[in-house]
């Protein structure tokens, strides 16, 4: 077997359980393949408390037995696919919607979404935040053009649920005495950085044209987009609130072909 087989097999000892082909190479005792075992239960326990530890509210949420249920099958089924433990799970919030029982809480995946893009953004480093001057260098003609590169500690959601308040809930450790929770459709901007965060809800048309530009469309492609939903929607307006609430961290200019 060349190294890079020996590693294949090694990793897939460890992550599906397939210990035949790597078997032959193992060394010392009768069942040498135990050890090996070891190792693959210390990954598994290890991935599955690095879930929960991702998910406390969403635990609070639904139970700390379906969540673990849920993550153990996870882990098993969605190995990671980056060396960084703390980019792993961005997939998880999906996946329990899928397990049975999550139909009885039709907001689970969006609440589990929110769980996780709070965590991110509370760890976050921004830049300094572009000011109002330096924005509205752009000339106007430029402006359809234009690309602006937003905070590290932001991020958008749409949910058909009131996930937001839900979460505040937990976090106030307090459990109201009655709560009138209804389907309905919201649009959140979750912001944070060095430890702190805040959810802002948004309108529509907004949330269209700030999330797009964090996607990486032009000033000119978002203002369309949002316009779509919104035909009063003021794009004007809109830059100005966007950079005074200090998200905008660069702006550049998109080259059309050709020129």
């Amino acid at each position: 077997m060349s190294l890079g087989d020996i590693q294949l097999s090694l990793r897939n000892a460890v992550v599906q359980g397939d210990f035949a082909p790597i078997n032959s190479l193992l060394l010392g005792g009768r069942t040498p393949e135990h050890r090996l075992e070891i190792h693959r239960r210390h990954y598994l326990t290890s991935l599955i408390k690095a879930l929960l530890d991702k998910f406390p509210a969403t635990i609070w949420l639904v139970g700390s037995q379906f969540v673990t249920e849920a993550a153990r099958i996870f882990v098993a089924k969605h190995p990671p696919g980056a060396p960084c433990i703390a980019e792993y799970g961005e997939d998880f919030p999906t996946f329990l919607a899928t397990c049975p029982g999550a139909e009885k809480v039709p907001y689970l995946q969006g609440f589990a979404k929110l769980e996780w893009h709070v965590g991110h953004v509370a760890i976050a480093v921004n830049e300094q935040p572009l000011t109002i001057a330096k924005l509205f260098t752009v000339r106007a003609e430029g402006w359809p053009d234009t690309t602006l590169t937003i905070q590290e500690g932001v991020r958008y959601l749409e949910t058909s649920w009131p996930v937001d308040e839900l979460l505040n809930i937990y976090l106030a450790e307090k459990r109201p005495d009655r709560l009138e929770f209804e389907q309905s459709d919201v649009w959140l901007e979750i912001v944070g950085t060095r430890g702190e965060f805040r959810i802002d809800r948004l309108a529509k048309s907004d949330f269209i044209f700030r999330k797009s530009i964090f996607e990486g469309y032009t000033i000119g492609d978002s203002a369309e987009k949002a316009l779509e939903a919104d035909r009063n929607f003021d794009t004007g307006r809109a830059l100005v609130a966007f950079a005074t609430n200090g998200l905008v961290a660069t702006v550049g200019q998109r080259t059309r072909e050709g020129q």
